[in-house]
């Protein structure tokens, strides 16, 4: 589950080369690409799902514990950064897992549209190949001899704490039922390439602050 989420930003990156240029795109415009092409499009894409998954396998296999620790990450971020935010959400009993789960078994392609996404994948796959920073993070797996990073996954973590932060003061005048429906339809449908820019600069600072000193996520 999800990653079907994940195919698509690359399926419509390489299928928009062989669509009308100057119009938005349609599911019917698939049918009008030779079948030829469509099936270098899919291999393309298969291609790179697989280079991302290679690098956050663990989010996909039993108990999927990828998940469960950025989750965690994202509640210690949270925690450090917006505390009286960590607390209503405590206090309201909303876990953090009853939302954030799909922020990150979607990387976020059910809470913005097509064209953000396309912005800020484009500054995760930056981060694969960070190696120093994800070892900082705890978040590495093993393929063989060779320890391959989850740059993409950190910096998707710090992501998801700005959004979260974003929403702040909206957030904690709710109340658990209403809590619920904010965080599983955001807000966003109106936002630009500059609203997500900003959120990925937050995010960059939040984890220049904070993944090389951990220390500094602990609340005393």
């Amino acid at each position: 589950q999800g990653i079907n989420d994940l195919v698509t930003p690359f399926f419509m990156v390489f299928l928009s080369e062989h669509l009308p240029h100057g119009r938005p795109h349609t599911v019917e415009d698939v049918d009008e690409v030779p079948p030829a092409m469509l099936a270098q499009v899919e291999a393309d894409a298969y291609w790179c799902l697989s280079k991302l998954l290679d690098s956050i396998q663990d989010h996909y296999t039993f108990a999927q514990p990828g998940i469960q620790r950025m989750v965690f990450k994202l509640k210690e971020i949270v925690a450090r950064i917006d505390a009286p935010l960590h607390a209503h959400l405590a206090e309201q009993g909303l876990a953090f897992i009853q939302f954030a789960f799909r922020w990150m078994n979607c990387l976020l392609m059910r809470e913005l549209s097509i064209d953000l996404i396309y912005r800020v994948w484009d500054t995760y796959l930056a981060e694969i190949g960070g190696t120093d920073d994800a070892n900082a993070f705890g978040m590495t797996y093993q393929v063989g001899a060779a320890s391959q990073s989850e740059g993409f996954a950190v910096l998707h973590v710090y992501m998801c704490a700005s959004l979260l932060v974003r929403w702040s003061a909206e957030l904690q005048s709710l109340e658990f039922q209403d809590l619920v429906m904010f965080l599983q339809d955001l807000p966003t449908s109106g936002w630009s390439n500059a609203d997500v820019g900003e959120l990925l600069s937050q995010a960059f600072v939040y984890m220049s602050l904070y993944h090389n000193a951990p220390s500094h996520l602990r609340v005393t």
